[in-house]
């Protein structure tokens, strides 16, 4: 998830936008466009950075992840209705929408926060490994997964009984993950270069699989009808891999500073937001056939996403920012400071 320690280093690159919509142009043919822009502008304001952010499309509610809270909207008016308290450094949140409970991975506290979905109260919190970053539901189990980034672990949680099951080491770094529903869970070493295929029962890991020419992965999707996951590489390349085999069975290119992306199971689109300022949109056109369909404008530093599965429209999240504060020894390499209440999701539809 949120690169912590350098989050911002690939943002403000000189790569255009407009180079990259132009590229878009040529990889595919008009008639094929898909048409997606920004269609409405949710102002949430607010101080404090973010991570990731999910859809529930049956609830009709976006979880936005903001430093100490949980930020809870109606997708379909952008209106606030709740929050989720005391979650300090937050960066996902995971649903179990078949047992009510909703999960936040607290990074600077390495606890879980457990939630009623329908109320939004919290219920509990558990210990889980150092700097828990992507958090994961998986219904074949019914277990939540933290992946923890300064243990370098995955933390395996009782969704049911919220108690910890046990731990898997993953010697390395990892990112994001995806589930394909049916007793498999993939995750991304970002600082290995490499995509892991993990037993969620048996709480091993089955494969590790190079992900070369990808580099610094870290957004995961699936396509789980043809078997295929979708990976941003931080070197401005989505990664197309054969979850059987662990092949790249290609490689598109996409915008800089990729930290999500998804697949749209009706459309067979699958999404990238990178920070630089687009969301590309990857067409797949058969289960071994995909060709960039558009690069779509969005704001700098719109880096995450979610979908909803009900109106295919994507949601990010981003600031304005200023300038970066005067570098120290202990941060050599300081990020931009976000401005005060310029916080806002950037509804993406056609």
């Amino acid at each position: 998830m949120f690169k912590q320690g350098n989050a911002l280093r690939s943002w403000f690159r000189t790569t255009s936008v407009l180079a990259l919509v132009a590229l878009g142009t040529a990889a595919a043919p008009a008639a094929e466009n898909p048409g997606y822009k920004v269609i409405q502008t949710y102002k949430i304001g607010g101080d404090g950075g973010w991570d990731y952010l999910t859809a529930d499309a049956a609830t009709r509610r976006l979880f936005i992840s903001r430093a100490t809270h949980v930020i809870v909207l109606d997708l379909d008016s952008g209106k606030k209705v709740g929050d989720i308290a005391e979650t300090p450094g937050v960066h996902g949140i995971a649903l179990a929408t078949d047992l009510d409970r909703g999960f936040v991975s607290n990074g600077r506290e390495g606890t879980v926060t457990i939630f009623d979905l329908k109320t939004l109260a919290t219920t509990g919190k558990v210990k889980v490994g150092e700097n828990p970053d992507a958090i994961l539901y998986d219904p074949s189990t019914k277990r939540v997964f933290t992946f923890n980034g300064k243990s370098q672990d995955a933390t395996a949680v009782d969704a049911e009984k919220g108690a910890v099951l046990g731990t898997i080491r993953l010697d390395g770094k990892p990112e994001f993950a995806a589930s394909d529903g049916k007793g498999e869970v993939f995750v991304n070493i970002e600082d290995k270069n490499e995509l892991v295929a993990i037993d969620p029962d048996k709480l091993l890991v089955k494969a590790k699989w190079p992900l070369a020419p990808c580099e610094s992965p870290s957004g995961l999707s699936m396509d789980r009808k043809h078997r295929r996951l979708f990976v941003g590489c931080d070197n401005k390349m989505m990664a197309v891999v054969n979850a059987d085999t662990g092949k790249v069975m290609a490689t598109l290119p996409i915008g800089d500073g990729v930290d999500a992306t998804t697949f749209d199971e009706e459309t067979s689109l699958a999404f990238a937001s990178c920070g630089e300022g687009v969301l590309n949109v990857i067409r797949e056109a058969s289960s071994d056939q995909f060709s960039v369909a558009e690069n779509v404008p969005t704001q700098p530093g719109a880096r995450t996403l979610a979908l909803d599965s009900k109106t295919h429209n994507v949601y990010v999240v981003t600031a304005k920012f200023g300038p970066p504060p005067a570098p120290t020894a202990d941060n050599p390499h300081p990020r931009r400071s976000i401005l005060p209440d310029t916080f806002v999701v950037l509804v993406l539809g056609k």
